[in-house]
C-alpha cells in the first residue's frame, strides 16, 4: 500500500467507494473481502445507505479498527450546526465505531452557511469523535472558502477524477495548500476499460487498462483514488497497482491521449 501524506497524515492512497451497490449484503461482502486482500482505506456516506454494511465488515475484520481508515460524508439535509452533530453520531452507530477518521461535506450547500458547517465538523473534530474534515465536489473556489472558514485543516476534497475529467486546476490547489484530492469513479464507470492507450500501456506491464488508469492516478502527487468494485477478482485487479509505475512519456500519453490537457499541471508533476 502506498500513502499520500500531508499534514502529518498518512492516507492510504487506494480506497474502497461504497456508492451504488446492489444491496447492503453486496457491500458488506465486498468491504470483508477488500480487507482481507489489503485494502485500509472505505469510503461511505449517508446517503449512500451503506455505512451498517461497512460498519458491520469492518468491526468483526481480522484487521484493528485503527488501521483503517474510514470515509463518510454529510448529507444534503445535515448541513445545520445541530443536524451535523446528530447525524454524524448515528452515523457513527451504523459504523459501530467510536470515530471516523474523515468527515466531509459531501456538496456545497447555498441554505445553510458554510461557516456553521464546517464549525460543527470542528467541534466534533475537537471533540475526537471526527479525527479529520474535509469537503467533497468543490470547486477551487469552494475549497478555498472552507479553508477559510475552518479552524482544522481541510485534509481532502473528493471529487471526480479519471483520465476523461480535467481537474489540472484544482489538482494544483490541492498540490499547493497540501490538500488531499481524492478521486472517486476514478475507472469513468467502467470506460477506461475499453481506452486504446491505457490498454496499449498496461500490455508492457502485464496489467489492464483499468490498473494503468489507476497507475496514473496514483503517481500524481496528493492524489488518492477510491474506485468501487464488488467481486474479489475486481477488487484484487484494483489493488494489484503497487507493483509497477508509468514511465514520464506514458503519463503524458494518458493526459494527451485521452484529452486531458497537461500544460498546467506539467511543471508541477515533473513531466
Amino acid at each position: 500500500m502506498e500513502y499520500v501524506t500531508t499534514q502529518g497524515v498518512e492516507v492510504p492512497a487506494l480506497g474502497l467507494g461504497t456508492a451504488r451497490f446492489d444491496s447492503t449484503d453486496v457491500c458488506r461482502r465486498a468491504v470483508e473481502a477488500a480487507l482481507d486482500i489489503g485494502y485500509r482505506h472505505v469510503d461511505t456516506a449517508q446517503i449512500y445507505g451503506t455505512e451498517g454494511a461497512v460498519g458491520a465488515a469492518v468491526s468483526t475484520a481480522a484487521v484493528d479498527r485503527d488501521d483503517v481508515f474510514v470515509t463518510t460524508k454529510l448529507s444534503e439535509s445535515n448541513r445545520s450546526r445541530d443536524r451535523v452533530l446528530e447525524s454524524t453520531r448515528q452515523s457513527l452507530a451504523a459504523l459501530r465505531t467510536d470515530y471516523v477518521d474523515l468527515l466531509l461535506m459531501h456538496s456545497p450547500n447555498s441554505t445553510v452557511p458554510l461557516a456553521e458547517t464546517i464549525g460543527a465538523m470542528n467541534d466534533l473534530r475537537d471533540e475526537g469523535i471526527v479525527r479529520h474534515v474535509g469537503v467533497s465536489n468543490f470547486s477551487v473556489d469552494q475549497l478555498r472558502r472552507a479553508m477559510e472558514r475552518s479552524d482544522a485543516p481541510i485534509l481532502t476534497n473528493q471529487v471526480e477524477y479519471h483520465p476523461y475529467r480535467d481537474q489540472s486546476a484544482l489538482l494544483e490547489t490541492c498540490i499547493d495548500e497540501g490538500v488531499v484530492l481524492t478521486a472517486y469513479s476514478p475507472l469513468a464507470v467502467g470506460k477506461v476499460t475499453s481506452n486504446a492507450t491505457l490498454a496499449e500501456i498496461g500490455d508492457r506491464y502485464g496489467k489492464t487498462a483499468a490498473q494503468v488508469a489507476l497507475r496514473w492516478l496514483l503517481q500524481q502527487e496528493m492524489v488518492a483514488a477510491i474506485p468501487k468494485a464488488a467481486g474479489r477478482d475486481h477488487l484484487r485487479e484494483n489493488f494489484d497497482v503497487f507493483d509497477f509505475a508509468l514511465a514520464d512519456d506514458e503519463m503524458r500519453a494518458v493526459f494527451e491521449g485521452t484529452g486531458g490537457p497537461i500544460d498546467g499541471l506539467r511543471d508541477r508533476l515533473g513531466l
